[in-house]
């Protein structure tokens, strides 16, 4: 899944309003000025219990995040791009599994628009991220790493280690989760790549998918999630969604709250 994170692009500046949104979202109980409050109002407080966590995906019309040699640079534009910097402006922290760290070694700061950056997570069971990837990067924000319990994963400096229970090789979403929010962080963005999204969509732990879809036909390649097989489409997860045009691009808002299981409350603020 593409991180957005190499195409160069300074903060966007069009009147807009969005200067404002980062610091009214967190300190204001008032409605944010439109769109924001469209887009970014259901993510302020938590509905299942104090978490958020909202998942994110880029794709094609046909649902690829790739061509089938794995390139992805760009599948969204400008305003898909803006919008996913957007989420991390607004998250306490911002998670992707290890892969995705290898793979297009992101940034995961706040670039492209106003805001601050979040806290950075890698979800690296075997602990295989070597030291030197950008995502861990001591430049002042807080970096953990999620690894299972045992792993002895390379010396980082200043990363936090969070081991964890990891039956059959894999750490269950849940259990992330509870561990985060014992650590102060109650908006979490699931943004890569497709199967940890995935694997928190499947276990209940999304309160909402964001997925903005660009303007192109890919035709083959990785799917954006990937769930069981079903045998009939009347199986198939129906949750309200919401559209909403970024320039050229659509993003659709799901709602996965009536799905979502309770996992713990923050105890501290970040």
């Amino acid at each position: 899944m593409p991180s957005g994170d190499e195409r160069p692009h300074g903060p966007t500046s069009n009147g807009d309003g969005w200067e404002k949104v980062p610091t009214l979202f967190r300190a204001s109980d008032s409605a944010l000025p439109s769109p924001w409050e469209e887009r970014f109002g259901p993510l302020r407080r938590g509905t299942v219990d104090e978490l958020v966590v909202v998942g994110q995906i880029g794709q094609s019309i046909d649902g690829r995040i790739a061509t089938v040699t794995g390139h992805s640079k760009y599948i969204n534009g400008p305003a898909g791009l803006d919008h996913l910097h957007r989420l991390r402006a607004l998250v306490d922290a911002v998670l992707v599994g290890v892969r995705t760290a290898i793979t297009d070694d992101p940034l995961l700061t706040v670039r492209r628009v106003a805001g601050r950056s979040p806290a950075r997570i890698v979800l690296d069971p075997k602990g295989r991220l070597a030291p030197g990837a950008r995502v861990l990067a001591d430049d002042g924000t807080r970096r953990l790493m999620i690894v299972a319990a045992g792993a002895e994963p390379p010396m980082h400096s200043g990363v936090e280690i969070v081991p964890l229970a990891a039956p059959d090789g894999e750490i269950a979403p849940a259990s992330m989760l509870a561990a985060l929010a014992e650590r102060g962080f109650r908006r979490i963005l699931i943004e890569g790549g497709a199967h940890t999204v995935s694997r928190f969509m499947a276990a209940g732990c999304l309160d909402r998918l964001h997925v903005v879809v660009a303007p192109i036909i890919i035709g083959a390649g990785p799917s954006g999630v990937t769930l069981k097989p079903i045998a009939r489409a009347d199986q198939a997860l129906r949750s309200p969604m919401r559209a909403h045009l970024l320039d050229d691009e659509v993003l659709l808002d799901c709602d996965l709250t009536a799905q979502r299981v309770p996992v713990g409350c923050a105890k501290k603020s970040t």
